[in-house]
């Protein structure tokens, strides 16, 4: 129930809600800035026009015609066409997005000291960053025997090596062997396994360590091994299990109708050491000594130190009094990718930390291995963790590239304080521990294959195929999406400024309104229309990807979008209003006059468009023909453009006149 490990985990999920993304909140602040702007504008154009005694209703309908082309409604179509897209591009890449805007959060900060900013991937190791394929390797009993492990995979291909003899053992031809095997699966001669992994045709159905386990226990030939929990030797008798997890440690309480009570205990050495007063020798229980403690300290570090997941195992009738039987040494490589993502990563500015169960010694070899050790790689326990208060744990978490023996609170500690240093943060995880910080994370990614159902239904994002270099795909679909949401942005306010400038001037100067209200409609097709919604769907530009992901406090429009958005509304406007001078005669507006600037004003525009598909190069280096969707959008702009001039009844809805071939040039 609720009071179980799961059901404290449920209700930390409950407790915890998915946070906005910075792409919502960019979009929400952007549209209010501009809404107001333009009402600003608009109400300052109507009100100078009736201090000169211009007709209201004729200002009235030119503010009207002006809100409309003026406010972005069409921002948030653009920005959705844009996301599905980049999702649809994702998915052929094996990445299922749950939540649109979380594809661009990938990819927002880079890490910068001074401001105390840094892009963070959190990563659970097993399952991850590893491939979550247990194999034991090696063995120490608790007198002093170690013995090697061969072959891989749930089977029972392969055989244990008594060292240094290299003698083969099978069932309990070493005793003390055999009973660090035996407790391994909690295995008793009543014919009881209790273990939550079966094997089946090589493949393991429950946790893996436990089927590594159950694999050791096939390879000495014990009997009874990999038999499925609840046999019909078992069914006869009451069991229940007392459970208690702690850091990966599992404890079992047996209660069998016609035997007493036994203890199994397996996980961490320096928890399971501490119910221990006695220790196995040939099958001799004995006095547990400081020496004795301290030799198995060594053994456990040594074996950590080469990147096996230890485990301790032990067992007795009295929880405070049992045998200690030895060390089991499980291997659980990298997945292949992770170190060159690892290090794309780290080159991009991103910090990438791991966060896992395993022991200090474990942990650090593990991530040496896949490339977090760059000279200063810092690791601090869950323990640790829990002795800092907030303040101070924000300060030293992005220090930190390992965290080590954490439980679900921990990693939820983790995220909260980043989050709280100004950092946004991504988890990648697989289990049911991992759900929590997946939730609470700016962007949550599960493993498809080997994650869990919970874990899934926390993510944001899910990665089909368990590959964490995948992840870089997201990062490259994420930069595109931005920065084809700023083309648009650039080509939309740049109209928008240029037909409220347009009005306003002609306003102030007591000049005929260049522009009636239809066609400033019009304008606000093209400009919300098809050329504008293609420019979010351009192909993603490789040197876009190589630049580095910005920090958190940019916004959309930066110092640099800004300005190539008035350089674009000053070249319409001039070029507009040259236009209208020109062709404004001596007695009066005309309906060529509006027609000509009109055209003008819309031809500027188009080709705005073409000069907004990118940030940093010119259209003639992009290629005209890259985005089909843009010159179709131009061209049937363009073509709308001369029906409304030369087609009779267009030319009485927008008050245009046909311009001939000299005009038109």
């Amino acid at each position: 129930g609720e009071n179980s490990q799961f059901g404290e985990v449920f209700k930390m999920m409950q407790a915890e809600e998915t946070p906005k993304t910075p792409l919502q909140k960019s979009m929400d602040r952007l549209g209010k800035q501009l809404t107001l702007f333009s009402f600003g504008i608009i109400g300052l154009i109507m009100l100078i026009g009736w201090l000169q005694g211009k007709h209201l209703l004729g200002m009235f309908t030119i503010g009207v015609s002006l809100a409309v082309a003026a406010i972005p409604e069409g921002l948030p179509i653009v920005v959705t066409v844009t996301l599905v897209l980049g999702v649809l591009r994702m998915a052929k890449k094996r990445v299922i997005v749950k939540k649109l805007p979380i594809v661009e959060t990938l990819v927002l900060i880079k890490n910068f000291p001074a401001s105390g900013c840094c892009n963070v991937i959190c990563s659970d190791k097993t399952g991850t960053l590893t491939a979550n394929e247990m194999t034991v390797t090696r063995l120490v009993t608790s007198d002093g025997f170690q013995a090697e492990v061969s072959g891989v995979g749930y089977n029972g291909e392969g055989n244990v090596y008594l060292l240094p003899s290299k003698e083969i053992l099978k069932e309990f031809s070493n005793i003390s062997v055999g009973k660090l095997v035996e407790a391994s699966i909690n295995y008793e001669p009543a014919g009881c396994v209790v273990n939550n992994a079966i094997i089946r045709k090589n493949s393991v159905m429950g946790q893996p360590t436990e089927g590594a386990l159950i694999a050791l226990a096939m390879k000495v030939r014990l009997k009874g091994a990999g038999i499925i929990f609840f046999t019909e030797d078992v069914k006869p008798y009451a069991l229940s299990v007392f459970f208690l997890c702690v850091f990966d440690k599992v404890y079992y309480l047996l209660t069998l109708k016609d035997q007493d009570d036994i203890y199994f205990m397996k996980g961490a050495f320096e928890e399971v050491i501490r119910y221990c007063s006695l220790y196995n020798s040939g099958g001799i229980s004995l006095s547990l000594t400081p020496q004795q403690k301290a030799f198995y300290q060594q053994e456990e570090k040594r074996m950590g130190s080469s990147g096996l997941r230890v485990l301790a195992l032990a067992s007795g009738p009295e929880l405070g009094k049992l045998t200690f039987l030895g060390l089991v040494g499980i291997i659980d490589p990298p997945r292949a990718g992770v170190r060159e993502a690892v290090q794309v990563l780290l080159d991009s500015g991103v910090s990438v930390k791991m966060i896992t169960g395993d022991a200090l010694e474990t942990a650090v070899a593990i991530g040496q291995n896949i490339g977090l050790c760059n000279g200063k790689l810092k690791a601090m326990s869950g323990e640790e963790l829990d002795q800092l208060a907030e303040a101070e744990l924000s300060s030293t978490v992005k220090n930190v590239s390992i965290f080590f023996r954490t439980s679900p609170k921990h990693k939820l500690k983790i995220i909260k304080a980043l989050q709280r240093a100004g950092a946004i943060v991504s988890m990648t995880g697989d289990g049911v521990n991992d759900a929590v910080a997946l939730k609470s994370a700016d962007i949550g990614i599960a493993m498809g294959q080997a994650g869990t159902d919970v874990s899934k239904e926390a993510a944001n994002m899910i990665l089909v195929d368990d590959d964490f270099s995948t992840v870089m795909n997201a990062i490259e679909e994420g930069k595109g999406i931005f920065y084809n949401i700023k083309n648009f942005v650039r080509f939309q306010l740049s109209t928008s400024i240029s037909a409220l400038s347009l009005i306003t001037l002609s306003t102030v100067l007591n000049l005929p309104n260049p522009l009636n209200a239809m066609q400033i409609l019009w304008i606000n097709i093209i400009m919300d229309g098809p050329p504008a919604q293609s420019l979010g769907v351009e192909p993603v530009d490789r040197d876009t990807i190589k630049q580095p992901p910005r920090r958190i406090t940019d916004t959309i429009l930066s110092k640099s979008l800004i300005l190539k958005i008035f350089m674009s509304a000053v070249i319409i406007i001039s070029g507009t209003l040259f236009v209208f001078w020109k062709e404004n005669p001596k007695g009066g507006i005309t309906p060529r006059t509006t027609t000509m600037t009109f055209t003008c004003f819309v031809f500027f525009d188009l080709f705005n468009a073409l000069t907004c598909r990118s940030q940093t190069k010119l259209i003639f280096e992009i290629g005209f023909f890259r985005n089909r969707m843009f010159l179709y959008s131009v061209l049937g702009s363009f073509l709308g453009q001369l029906a409304v001039i030369y087609i009779p009844p267009l030319q009485k809805i927008f008050q245009t006149e046909n311009l001939g071939v000299l005009g038109k040039l």
